[in-house]
């Protein structure tokens, strides 16, 4: 199997959060490149220019420009349409699931608990972009 760099977008306000991401990275030995923004509106200006391939990981509440209306503007454009987009959120509501899963998203995962979940979801995430094949990529 050919090994290949996806690099990651973690798109989280929450500073706890993210160290606990990283830290579930590390756990896994999961050395993907990751790069953060604190809402949706830095998401956007980040995947301007963006490496390819890679994959999104978005939380629903955050300030500015939450994950659903940062979705919405992923799949409105052209050049991010294709965008392989994960939501890893405590939002439980029904209406922000169906919402994400409108505009396509990969998956929908709760923090539950920054533990064995939390960790079993970014495992999850590590062995989806080990099995598939993205596009513009040789």
């Amino acid at each position: 199997m050919t090994s290949k760099v996806v690099n990651i977008l973690l798109v989280e306000d929450d500073e706890v959060d993210v160290r606990a991401l990283r830290w579930a990275f590390e756990k896994l030995r999961i050395a993907n490149p990751l790069t953060v923004a604190s809402d949706g509106v830095e998401a956007l200006e980040i995947l301007k220019t963006f490496p390819r391939p890679y994959l999104i990981i978005t939380d629903i509440n955050m300030p500015r420009m939450n994950g659903i209306e940062l979705l919405r503007h992923i799949r409105a454009s052209e050049e991010l349409r294709d965008s392989i987009v994960f939501v890893l959120t405590t939002s439980n509501d029904e209406q922000d699931k169906i919402d994400a899963y409108n505009l396509n998203v990969a998956g929908y995962m709760l923090k539950s608990d920054m533990g064995t979940s939390f960790t079993r979801a970014i495992g999850l995430i590590d062995n989806y972009w080990k099995v598939v094949e993205f596009p513009g990529t040789d």
